[in-house]
């Protein structure tokens, strides 16, 4: 029987082949906006009637439009009924994500003298409001919860809201109202798919504008934010997961299939890559993950074989280290793990990755969950570009200047002369010698 894995040898692949390897599931959205559009647009006019409709359609969830916000004896019952050891991990993993965003936090205002009498600087404020994506339709992530609404909260965000899929009995996910509350917010809605994030972007009678979304979502959550970017900050492009564990040939095969199946079970989107330039180790892990899936539920196993064996996912074989590294640089991958007896050593080497946990015993799981470094990260090679989510996303800078009597003259001779060029009368006016006469009369 065929091993079910995809198995790619790199070196052996066409340039055409080695570009297709990639590609990810939300490389091209165009399938999903025609569709996105309609719900939009429906929302747009109909507000919280569109929601309730959409909830019933695509969640399969009824509630009432008096029902979209979550009522706080909704976060009483959620309290009674999560287990006591998922709200201490809760607590430990908030506690640990705080820590590492308040040390992201820049002075609230800096000046510097660019030159004798010359002061620039700028002064930073938080956003005024921000709408956090929490998706449900393959699992429940108060783990997302954490990784997007602390960093809010610690930049000192005014306005934070949650926005969340209803379950079928039209509740939110009982760990996700008591992940809100450690993080600081209450304010959370029962909305999911493109029509929350339309939601936040026009405003309904119950769910206000909001100045900024953030978080992960399907490929129908990426299609509305791409189509809503002028009425809302879409924030980071956070998409179906993806990852590249890198295992050199100093690494166990079989810890590699253990970390290689982290990513892969999140759903039939996502992307999972075993990279490594030791055919032992390549052999070892296509052995070990048909074991690793016995240990999965049926839904969890399905994602990931699908992956795994599917276009998006895989065992590549390179013929060195560098051409590990020139994959990886070129995949920039969401999540990256490296396996190997060294694993420093190639911190230098790897420019585009939206994470990097660096030995054995720095699983994705623990990223994921509570290391402390922001989980929600930027997707289909975004990571080129762009950084983790962060304090810095819900920050804005305002710039200072202040020029003294004496610095004036050198900046406004120069300016003088820039303004003449392009042809700025108005600007050489207000730094001519009309204006020391003013100056001088007063």
């Amino acid at each position: 029987m065929d091993n079910p894995i995809r198995f790619h040898d790199l070196d052996k692949l066409s340039e055409t082949e080695r570009h297709t390897l990639l590609k990810r599931t939300e490389s091209d959205l165009s399938r999903y906006i025609e569709s996105v559009e309609s719900i939009l647009k429906a929302v747009k006019e109909d507000g919280d009637l569109a929601l309730v409709r959409f909830a019933r359609e695509f969640d399969q969830a009824e509630i009432k439009a008096d029902a979209i916000k979550v009522q706080s004896e909704e976060f009483e019952k959620a309290f009674e009924s999560v287990e006591a050891d998922v709200v201490e991990a809760i607590r430990f993993a908030a506690d640990s994500i705080r820590v590492f965003h308040e040390g992201q936090l820049p002075e609230p205002m800096r000046m510097n003298e660019v030159r004798p009498g010359v002061f620039c600087g700028e002064k930073v404020n938080p956003i005024p409001s921000v709408a956090c994506y929490v998706p449900r339709g393959k699992g429940s992530f108060p783990s997302v919860v954490l990784m997007t609404t602390i960093p809010a909260v610690v930049a000192g965000v005014p306005k934070v809201c949650i926005l969340t899929p209803p379950g079928p009995d039209g509740r939110v996910d009982d760990a996700t109202l008591v992940a809100a509350r450690q993080a600081g917010v209450e304010e959370i809605y029962k909305s999911g798919g493109a029509q929350a994030v339309a939601a936040a972007a026009y405003g309904t009678a119950t769910i206000p504008k909001f100045d900024k979304i953030v978080g992960p979502g399907s490929p129908w959550v990426m299609a509305a934010k791409r189509l809503l970017a002028d009425e809302i900050d879409p924030g980071i492009p956070a998409g179906p997961s993806e990852s590249i564990v890198f295992a050199d040939h100093t690494a166990d095969g079989r810890l590699a299939a253990l970390d290689l199946i982290i990513e892969s079970e999140h759903g039939p989107d996502s992307s999972a890559f075993l990279v490594t330039n030791s055919r032992e180790v390549a052999e070892k892990a296509l052995e070990a993950i048909p074991n690793c899936w016995q240990s999965l539920g049926e839904t969890r196993k399905k994602f990931s074989t699908a992956v795994l064996g599917g276009p998006h996912g895989g065992v590549v074989l390179a013929l060195d280290e560098d051409a590990c590294i020139r994959f990886i640089n070129d995949y920039a991958p969401e999540h990256l793990m490296i396996h190997s007896g060294e694993p420093f050593k190639y911190l230098g080497a790897i420019k585009h990755a939206g994470e990097i946990l660096l030995g054995r015993d720095t699983p994705i799981t623990l990223g994921n969950y509570l290391l402390g470094p922001n989980a929600v990260l930027p997707t289909s090679g975004a990571a080129r570009i762009h950084s983790p989510l962060g304090v810095r996303d819900f920050l804005k800078t305002t710039g200072i200047g202040y020029v003294t009597s004496g610095a004036y003259d050198l900046l406004a001779k120069h300016a003088h002369t820039l303004a003449v060029y392009e042809g700025f009368d108005g600007h050489a006016l207000a730094v001519s010698e009309l204006r020391k006469k003013i100056i001088s009369k007063d």
